[in-house]
């Protein structure tokens, strides 16, 4: 048998099992050797039966009873069979009970020994276990080859029609009948730096440990691997590192437009700017990730940068990924540089053709010195006379290929000039993930809100409250302030299973016709073309609209100082890290403002998310918490960014492995770390398969 059967090679897979193993991904023997278990029991110690006390998880060896018969008790739809087991050292008798399972009364002979495992009872005085997994005794062994018992067992994510034993019996007919090892495809300086055990040895003991040291060096290779692939096709995909040789900034006098900013900037911003000013002044291109919890003042510090850009010769252009946002910071930077003489420019897709060709001459030929705007920045025909600094705004929303083609258009600075290039994102992101996604990049943290801000106060209710919560929207109004209001779905038809969530049409018809006649309404989702959303969201940003009513399309970064209060319906349906971007479009003033989640779901998981909100304004201590909860693929709350699915490595636990793996990573740089290059042909080949998976990944 080879790794690269079809699992129909493996006896009792028909066409019916092989489309059950299919759902969970499985269609090699490979396949199947790498469908991890999601954990473990530990049934390795045999219990005597005159050990176990009640409510114990315990295994015993045992046989029939010699002095008892099955019994099978029918009454109405329930059928309860009995039978007594005595154990193999005379210990004890034990009574195992199964519901609606008649057939297991023939399932047992005298002659054989079994390990049943389950949860001990008691009743009316008798020692139960009641639907027990049960196992035979293989003859003349001690333990055997038992699968679920007697060992530490692996527990396995299903699909109906597959259960964990025969998921764990195909698994290890597998390991048992291939005819080769499991290739190894690290180098193996490598693998003996890490002191990591071989890939055939970790496969083995992933599935089936010899001992609780086995599978602990089982997984921490699997869990190397898995993280040193991720980078490794991380830094392919990007193709360059931190040390490429960019333009040397000599300049970096920045106290001019300091004295025009109307505010004083915060000890954190002031921290992030001067480093990236030493960076620009290094003769390296900068490539840095600048993280900042929602109305930091990342802006401002983007502006200061552009500023540094233009007075050392060069452009400078900031990509937004929504026009509203990109016209938003137009207006911020024509209002503080243009009075310093620096000549500032929107480019957009809703520009007519012959604006977008005019704009587009004047960039190549130097005559504008900072171009902000949207994807319209990318197309082929922009070039840029001499682009210095590429910063990208919401990275998240782009894919890396969309970014590397920004910063490529960096081309009056020669072939061994590169732009320099940061990017920022308002979602805080754990420190273990930002090292797998942006292992290239220096990471600034800007974790201070600029004087004045008040903490946003945020309060968890049930569907019950929704009379009181209008009311007191309504009020907010009547002071002059402003509204949101979020709901998971577009329609009530959307989806048939969710058909209780609120629907933006059919709430905002309801509110306008009980609750704000007299409030200025809109509606705002996805569905919308470009140019509508756009119009909404310009009406909303005047204050000529006092509530919008949207799904979660309102733009992270939109900047509306007199809206003050945001109502989340059905909060459970969003990720901690997606709840605190919502509540962000509020608080961005000095004037007090509220956050009201809603939700009528009763489960520990939503408790604890809830009671985390409430409890904290810190974006990165929820950042941490959503991670632990939801894993790396669903954090930015969407799968279409291509981020994989980690099958063993936890990232709020893996922490030390993953430096590991990054150390390791460094090994891999060739030619002055300006490419990353592998030479090794199975880790080659391991990394080109991972790679169609994660094409756009963010940055």
């Amino acid at each position: 048998m080879k790794l690269t059967d079809s699992v129909k090679t493996l006896k009792s897979v028909g066409e019916q099992r092989f489309a059950l193993l299919r759902r969970l991904g499985v269609h090699t023997i490979l396949d199947l050797l790498e469908y991890f278990p999601r954990d473990y029991l530990d049934r390795s110690v045999i219990h005597n039966i005159n050990e176990l006390q009640e409510n114990q998880m315990a295994t015993v060896r045992v046989r029939l009873s010699s002095h008892d018969q099955p019994q099978t008790l029918r009454k109405a739809s329930l059928t309860l069979t009995k039978i007594t087991f005595v154990d193999s050292w005379g210990t004890g008798r034990i009574e195992i009970a199964w519901f609606n399972q008649p057939y297991m009364a023939n399932n047992f002979r005298r002659d054989c020994e079994y390990l049943i495992s389950g949860r001990v009872k008691l009743n009316y005085g008798r020692l139960t276990i009641e639907n027990p997994e049960c196992e035979i005794v293989p003859r003349g062994t001690i333990g055997g080859e038992a699968l679920s018992a007697g060992r530490i067992v692996p527990i396995y994510s299903l699909t109906a029609g597959v259960s964990q034993k025969v998921l764990r019996g195909l698994i290890h007919q597998a390991i048992s009948g291939i005819s080769e090892s499991i290739e190894e495809f690290l180098p193996p300086d490598i693998v003996k730096r890490h002191s990591l055990c071989n890939r055939d040895y970790a496969i083995r003991n992933i599935h089936f440990p010899e001992s609780s040291e086995a599978y602990f060096t089982a997984r921490r290779r699997l869990v190397f691997e898995e993280l040193f692939l991720m980078q490794a096709a991380l830094l392919s995909v990007k193709g360059f590192s931190q040390q490429m040789s960019g333009r040397q900034f000599d300049f970096t006098d920045i106290s001019e437009i300091l004295a025009a900013l109307p505010f004083d900037l915060t000890s954190d911003q002031a921290g992030v700017v001067s480093e990236i000013v030493s960076g620009m002044a290094s003769g390296y291109a900068t490539n840095r990730l600048i993280q900042g919890d929602v109305g930091s003042g990342k802006t401002a510090v983007a502006m200061i940068l552009c500023y540094l850009a233009v007075k050392n010769g060069c452009q400078a252009t900031l990509m937004a990924p929504t026009e509203t946002l990109a016209v938003q910071h137009y207006h911020s930077f024509c209002e503080i540089l243009s009075p310093l003489g620096i000549k500032c420019q929107l480019l957009s897709g809703s520009l007519k053709a012959a604006e977008k060709r005019k704009i587009k001459q004047a960039l190549a030929e130097g005559e504008i010195d900072i171009a902000i705007g949207t994807h319209a920045l990318i197309q082929s025909n922009v070039v840029f006379a001499n682009l210095g600094l590429v910063i990208t705004d919401e990275q998240h929303r782009f894919g890396v290929r969309q970014r590397l083609s920004l910063n490529s258009k960096g081309k009056g600075m020669g072939k061994d000039r590169h732009p320099h290039v940061l990017v920022m994102t308002a979602t805080p992101i754990p420190r273990s993930l930002a090292m797998v996604l942006y292992g290239d990049m220096d990471i600034s943290v800007i974790r201070q809100l600029p004087p004045g801000r008040q903490k946003i106060d945020t309060f968890c209710v049930t569907s019950a409250y929704h009379t009181r919560i209008f009311s007191f929207i309504a009020k907010e109004i009547d002071k002059g302030h402003q509204g949101y209001i979020i709901c998971p779905l577009i329609e009530e038809s959307e989806s048939e299973n969710f058909k209780e969530l609120n629907s933006v049409v059919a709430l905002a018809e309801k509110l306008k016709a009980d609750f704000f006649s007299h409030i200025p309404v809109a509606i705002l989702h996805g569905r919308m073309k470009a140019e509508e959303k756009a119009a909404i969201m310009d009406s909303f940003a005047s204050g000529d609209t006092k509530i919008l009513i949207s799904t979660t399309v309102i733009e992270v970064g939109i900047n509306v100082p007199t809206a003050t209060v945001i109502l989340i319906e059905n909060a459970e349906r969003f990720g901690l890290s997606q709840l605190h971007q919502l509540r962000g479009r509020v608080g961005r003033s000095h004037r007090k403002s509220y956050c009201i989640l809603v939700t009528d779901a009763d489960n520990a998981v939503t408790k604890k998310r809830m009671d985390a909100m409430v409890a904290t304004n810190d974006g990165f201590e929820l950042s941490e918490l959503d991670l632990q909860i939801r894993g790396p693929g669903e954090f930015f709350g969407t799968m279409q960014h291509g981020i994989p699915q980690m099958r063993l490595a936890n990232l709020y636990q893996d922490l030390p492995i993953l430096e590991e793996a990054k150390a390791a990573i460094s090994v891999m740089l060739k030619g002055g770390g300006k490419m990353f290059h592998v030479e090794h042909q199975p880790l080659a080949d391991k990394i080109e398969k991972l790679l169609g998976d994660i094409q756009q990944i963010p940055l």
